[in-house]
C-alpha cells in the first residue's frame, strides 16, 4: 500500500549535482505556464514534459489548478500569439528521466517510482 503512495506523488525533479538546488511552487507555477523561463535568482531553465496522460494531466492539475482542456486550450494561445512555448514533450517518463539526468539545466516532473539518484527532488506533490 506504502508504495502505491509513493507511486501516486509526483516529484518536480533536476539532474543531482546541476545547476538548479531548489523550486519553490510559486516558481514551478510560473515556469509550466511559461510566463517565466528563470529561476527567481536568474537561472534559465529548460522544461520537460511527459507525454499526454494521467501523470501530465495531474500535474498540471496539481500545480496551476488547469484540467487538460484548458492547458492544452492555454497552451494553444501562447504559441498562437508568441507569448511562450511549451516545454519539451518526452516519448516516456524513461526517456524524460534521461534528459532531466543528463541535461544540468532542465526541470521536469515524474511519478515517484520512476526517480532514480541521478536526479534529486525539488518539490513533491500529492
Amino acid at each position: 500500500m506504502a508504495s502505491a503512495v509513493s507511486a501516486a506523488e509526483i516529484h518536480l525533479v533536476a539532474a543531482r549535482g546541476g545547476q538548479i538546488a531548489n523550486l519553490s511552487l510559486d516558481d514551478a507555477e510560473q515556469l509550466f505556464l511559461g510566463r517565466r523561463t528563470t529561476l527567481a535568482n536568474g537561472t534559465p531553465v529548460k522544461l520537460v514534459d511527459l507525454p499526454a496522460g494521467t501523470v501530465r494531466d495531474r500535474l498540471y492539475l496539481l500545480l496551476t489548478g488547469k484540467n487538460p482542456i484548458q492547458t492544452r486550450a492555454y497552451w494553444s494561445r501562447q504559441v498562437f500569439t508568441g507569448r511562450a512555448l511549451p516545454p519539451r514533450e518526452a516519448e516516456s517518463q524513461q526517456q524524460a528521466r534521461d534528459w532531466l539526468a543528463t541535461t544540468p539545466d532542465a526541470i521536469g516532473y515524474l511519478p515517484a517510482d520512476v526517480i532514480d539518484d541521478r536526479l534529486q527532488i525539488l518539490l513533491r506533490l500529492p
